[in-house]
């Protein structure tokens, strides 16, 4: 999604700059690009570093002198990332975050959908054997409440493995298979999106089934199964994702 002016400044300014990758994937990012824009060698960070280790090698040089930490979206998202800056205020490292812009709010804009429709987001893991029914409950929760559910679809960027949407459904389905609650059914509304943030975003809204036979192209994707829609939502997503005319009936 780029980086800000301000953000750009102080990775110049810092005496260290450490980069984290693996929280999600930026299609058109280039370390190599990026290092000649802020004229400084940039050092990544894998999760171990981060979650194993606590982010000491990072800790340590920010004792020395001013480190900048580059994540992708908006910063302190993630749990873990809190949890490192909470360490470094405990060692008397004064931090500052400089707020970028996230799946979060990219997925709404792309979409149309209200962002105070959006209910509790949710993360469908890869899973060697049955799919996480944590998912489902969820966007039944939501449901109930009509809201949104932005699913977020797992990334292990170590092993160049990163969930579609198509997985995803898959997923969501075979667990509808085994509760039978009726949350996610062939016909049930969808909405995927694709490289939120680059050039080239993807926005489809349809059926499961639609959804399912959709080619999204490249990574990263993400998910939204949508509530109870407000007819400039619906409008939106006719608009802009190719939803079926006939949506707008069901606002009525």
């Amino acid at each position: 999604m780029g980086i800000s002016l301000r953000g750009l400044k102080e990775a110049k300014n810092a005496d260290s700059v450490f980069i984290e990758l693996y929280t999600s994937f930026l299609p058109s990012f280039s370390l190599k690009r990026f290092e000649e824009t802020c004229g400084k060698k940039v050092q990544a960070l894998s999760r171990v570093d981060i979650e194993e280790d606590g982010g000491k090698r990072m800790l340590l040089e920010a004792e020395r002198g001013g480190v900048v930490f580059l994540v992708p979206g908006d910063p302190l998202i993630a749990t873990t990332h809190v949890a490192l800056r909470i360490e470094a205020e405990r060692r008397g490292i004064r931090t500052f975050v400089v707020h970028g812009a996230s799946i979060l709010s990219a997925v709404m804009g792309l979409s149309g959908l209200h962002n105070y429709k959006f209910g509790k987001t949710v993360t469908i893991p890869f899973s060697d054997r049955n799919p996480s029914e944590t998912p489902y409950e969820v966007i039944s929760e939501n449901s109930s409440r009509g809201l949104h559910t932005l699913c977020l679809l797992d990334i292990r960027a170590g092993e160049t493995r990163y969930m579609t949407i198509h997985d995803a459904l898959t997923a969501l389905v075979e667990v509808e298979s085994k509760r039978r609650e009726g949350i996610i059914a062939v016909g049930t509304l969808s909405v995927g999106i694709a490289r939120a943030g680059s050039e080239d975003p993807q926005v489809k809204a349809g059926s499961v089934k639609d959804l399912l036979d959709y080619d999204f192209g490249k990574p990263p994707h993400a998910l939204i199964i949508p509530g109870k829609l407000h007819f400039t939502e619906a409008e939106a997503l006719i608009v802009l994702a190719g939803a079926p005319q006939a949506l707008l009936e069901t606002c009525k």
